[in-house]
């Protein structure tokens, strides 16, 4: 058979000097800074190895917090959905390399036949065909790399539901910790101004102070009261919403109150462009414009002639037995070229909107890794700040506890009204409640700067 082995020949060199079409990727130039700008005067409290050291929350060595997120990935639905999202991008790229290979089919009939003057007959076919697109421009090949970068992005955008899912329990867990410091403030001022009252009242009986102060301390207690009885309703709040990321119903999820914690670990900043290959989005962006770029390809090799190569080998006989025989066998084997020479301006059309498909991404990935940089800027100066406050803040809570007990000990001793304790009492309680929101600020900000930072994924894990 000289002239198919003349067509494979011929084939097989077409292959060997076959080209892919359109432009080969480069990733988009970003110009990032050498420093970021709220980094300058501050130095991060240790540790400073958060992003080192396996799954980041354990910086915060909470093993509550350690349990939540490790139930999050499994019970999640929205991390099940990426999930999905991402195996079937998968499965698409799977679907494209197909396309790199032939197809067969194998097909087999009977059929009994009978004319008006000619006994009845039966026909047994078997047939085998095969059809190959030869990717001699690499449409295929573009294609199967434009789902292959379609799949990373994927991937990164699954990591970035993830990473999103984690700090939203940590957040969340850390507000709810902050509400049980709050019920602990609230109790322990109810107690101090229940005594308060009875020592008002003690006065009251020897006549040594006004029935107004005993009225006043009645109010003040109240007052502090209604706080302690409202307090439970956000933390009920956000019990719920932690039970929902952990994919439970709040009936069947309950945490233990327990005090708040008092230090804030938090991680160095680094620099700007390590978040090109450290936040899943920016990852997840920069694939799309991969596969947008590869998209140009596909369309630039529509202007270019396909080629088919075809096959098929058939037996057609009156007998099963004897069907396999070179008497009965009929074949053919060639290739087919194709070319569109007049489409109305349809390919120059699609050419135009995957290249607009491609600035488009370019922008989007460009503008995403601005975003990243700002939120980054954004969580240095509030840590910066928070910090700075809750040094005097402190300093403040000491000051109002030492001034509250003084007052209470002059009021006892009939040196001030009982005005002086009330605004002392207050004055803590404030002073407390304010240092407990800044602490609460703070921890809230190192978890937003960790998921900034991208939580210690890496790009890298893509390939």
């Amino acid at each position: 058979m000289p002239i198919v082995r003349g067509v494979l020949s011929a084939l097989m060199a077409a292959l060997v000097t076959a080209c892919a079409v359109g432009p080969n990727y480069k990733r988009p130039p970003f110009q990032a800074t050498a420093a970021f700008k709220e980094e300058n005067g501050w130095k991060p409290t240790e540790p400073a190895d958060a992003l080192d050291r396996g799954p980041w929350w354990h910086i915060y060595n909470d093993e509550v917090l350690n349990g939540l997120e490790e139930q999050l990935d499994v019970s999640n639905e929205n991390i099940k959905a990426a999930a999905a999202s991402y195996e079937e991008a998968r499965a698409l790229v799977s679907q494209a390399r197909a396309g790199l290979w032939p197809s067969l089919s194998l097909g087999a009939s009977r059929e009994r036949t009978q004319t008006a003057d000619l006994p009845a007959r039966t026909v047994n076919t078997l047939d085998l065909s095969g059809s190959w697109d030869i990717d001699i421009w690499g449409q295929v090949r573009r294609s199967l790399e434009s789902n292959r970068d379609t799949a990373e992005s994927s991937a990164a955008l699954l990591a970035g539901a993830r990473l999103s899912a984690q700090a939203a329990l940590a957040s969340d867990y850390f507000q709810l910790r902050a509400q049980d410091q709050l019920q602990i403030i609230l109790d322990d001022i109810v107690a101090a101004e229940e005594q308060s009252l009875k020592i008002t009242e003690n006065r009251y009986r020897v006549g040594v102070a006004a029935k107004a102060d005993v009225v006043t301390a009645q109010t003040q207690l109240l007052s502090s009261q209604a706080q302690q009885a409202a307090a439970p309703l956000q933390r009920a709040l956000l019990e719920h919403a932690i039970a929902v990321l952990v994919g439970k119903q709040p009936a069947d999820f309950s945490l233990p109150s327990t005090a708040m914690r008092g230090d804030v670990p938090t991680v160095p900043a680094g620099l700007p462009s390590a978040l090109l290959e450290r936040r899943p989005d920016v990852a997840a962006a920069e694939r799309k414009v991969a596969a947008a770029n590869a998209q140009i390809g596909v369309a630039v090799s529509a202007w270019f002639p396909s080629l088919t190569l075809t096959g098929a080998d058939d037996y057609s006989g009156t007998t099963i037995s004897h069907l396999i025989r070179t008497a009965n066998r009929v074949w053919a084997f060639g290739p087919t070229a194709a070319l569109s020479v007049f489409d109305a301006g349809l390919r120059r059309a699609q050419l135009a909107q995957a290249r607009a498909t491609y600035e488009v991404t370019v922008d989007d990935y460009r503008q995403t890794v601005l975003t990243g940089i700002q939120q980054v800027e954004d969580e240095l100066v509030t840590l910066r700040v928070l910090e700075r406050q809750a040094v005097i803040e402190d300093a403040t809570v000491k000051a109002a506890k030492e001034a509250e007990t003084l007052t209470l000990n002059q009021y006892k001793a009939g040196t001030v009204p009982y005005s002086s304790v009330i605004t002392a009492q207050t004055t803590r309680l404030s002073s407390e409640e304010t240092a407990l929101s800044v602490l609460s600020g703070r921890l809230q900000a190192s978890v937003a700067m960790i998921e900034a930072l991208g939580g210690g994924w890496n790009a890298a894990s893509l390939k």
